[in-house]
């Protein structure tokens, strides 16, 4: 079953829900307005009065009502994550371009830690572990091993699309228009 695109009322993406989550919030009648197709229906109980069947229906995309969501494009870094973070860089090593499995992969922090680098989406990106071996606790340059790509920070609509792997067209076509050209989801 594909999981349900939640945005806030003013529509700006918030995370992914399960269908049974986005089931309760049109019983709780907290969605603001849906878009995209029907993907799931739920049958509840019959009616002692009308004699009806309830049903509830939920769109692959969701409005919720209430607080705005406090995370907006470009003020807040989303969360990282290795998964993220192999999406982001295509599962391809930033130091001899090949591309790897998930297992296959580490996160490599450009300056390492121990010199005072950040665990941030500036500073890394995604390496083979022969590479991140080879590089040790060293920056690229110290190790000879320059960087194919630089690292960016996603934003909140490129950042659930490398959360999820299974996206409904309807979803994809409405995080896709707020997604950054420089973004490598367009290579």
């Amino acid at each position: 079953m594909p999981l349900i695109l939640a945005l806030d009322a003013a529509g700006h993406p918030s995370r992914w829900l399960m269908v049974e989550e986005a089931i309760t919030y049109h019983a709780r009648r907290m969605v603001a307005w849906s878009l995209g197709d029907v993907v799931a229906t739920y049958r509840g109980g019959v009616s002692r009065l009308t004699g009806e069947r309830s049903a509830l229906s939920t769109s692959s995309i969701i409005a919720i009502k209430g607080a705005a969501e406090l995370v907006r494009s470009g003020q807040v870094e989303p969360h990282l994550t290795n998964t993220a973070l192999f999406a982001r860089d295509r599962h391809i090593c930033a130091y001899c371009g090949d591309r790897f499995r998930d297992r296959d992969l580490s996160r490599d922090h450009v300056v390492p830690v121990y010199r005072g680098g950040r665990n941030r989406w500036m500073n890394v990106v995604t390496a083979c572990r022969s590479c991140n071996i080879r590089k040790g606790g060293r920056t690229p340059e110290s190790a000879h091993m320059p960087l194919l790509y630089a690292p960016y920070v996603p934003n909140r609509h490129e950042h659930l699309i490398l959360q999820n792997r299974r996206i409904l067209q309807d979803q994809m076509e409405y995080l896709m228009t707020k997604v950054p050209r420089h973004s490598r989801l367009f290579s």
